[in-house]
């Protein structure tokens, strides 16, 4: 068995024409989604997260706000910019990209955007409102992830999900997300004694280590879905996910590559996120 690829780019292509559909009917009456996106320093990758992020918006029809400044920008003066956002009527998202140079507090900027605007749905209200089950922004890969997993038209109701990664950003909301789901909801970390016990009963693995081969082909039950959040890079410099694709292919039913899975779907979700925050107001 061979396990069918979860094409994150062409769910990405699907949903994206969805949202400049959206974004249309709202420009058509005076109120174009705009998105803010702020970058502070000089880090390539930043620089290019950016650039794809701004690409993305402008193909959607979603006007994107870039503002780059130097990196010995002072902390007050990136709060009294993110303040001054926040009131303006024309902006439904703000995004400051990550990570922000040393001197400044990620936790006091990210806390500093309006809830209301915070389309990355990182900050401790938003984190808030998904454990309480209430609407709010999802944090955008999570997001992305059940997307993908939807798409195999998989039911998780009754289904034992088992996350690999315990970060704020990922592990924590993808957990509540598959449990808001009616999935049986298990979470392992660099402290989880024997992995595969676990991962070997799972129907859904969701992988977001960081770390290569995490997730090996005999630590997976038949016919499971793996979904790969890694993006790291292999000896010869190829990119690569979390688990071993080539053998776990082989055993799951429905597997995400990398690149090409949860990847595209991220910025699609932010997209998302933008086009909600518009059309609340």
């Amino acid at each position: 068995m061979s396990a069918q690829l979860i094409d994150g780019v062409a769910l990405s292509q699907k949903l994206r024409a969805e949202i400049a559909s959206r974004a249309a009917a709202l420009t058509a009456k005076g109120k174009q989604p705009g998105l803010a996106v702020i970058l502070v320093g000089d880090d390539p990758a930043s620089h290019v997260y950016v650039r794809n992020k701004v690409k993305a918006c402008e193909d959607a029809g979603i006007r994107s706000v870039k503002e780059q400044y130097p990196a010995d920008m002072t902390e007050q003066a990136l709060l009294e910019r993110i303040a001054t956002l926040n009131a303006d009527p024309s902006i439904h998202g703000i995004l400051v990209q990550m990570p922000l140079p040393k001197h400044i507090d990620s936790h006091k900027v990210i806390e500093a955007i309006a809830a209301t605007k915070d389309v990355d749905g990182y900050s401790v209200l938003s984190a808030g409102e998904l454990m309480a089950g209430l609407e709010g922004f999802l944090p955008c890969t999570p997001y992305g992830c059940m997307k993908l997993i939807e798409s195999t038209g998989v039911s998780l109701k009754g289904k034992h999900a088992v996350v690999i990664g315990r970060s704020n950003t990922v592990g924590k909301p993808m957990g509540l997300l598959l449990l808001q789901a009616n999935a049986t909801v298990t979470i392992c970390h660099s402290g989880t004694a024997d992995l595969g016990y676990h991962t070997r009963q799972a129907d859904i693995v969701v992988a977001a280590t960081g770390r290569r081969n995490t997730l090996t082909a005999d630590m997976v039950k038949p016919g499971a879905i793996v979904i790969d959040v890694g993006i790291n890079r292999d000896e010869n410099g190829k990119l690569c996910g979390d688990v071993d694709f080539a053998g776990i292919k082989e055993v799951a039913s429905h597997i995400t590559p990398v690149p090409g899975g949860v990847g595209p779907m991220t910025i699609t979700m932010l997209l998302m996120n933008t086009i909600e925050s518009a059309e609340r107001v």
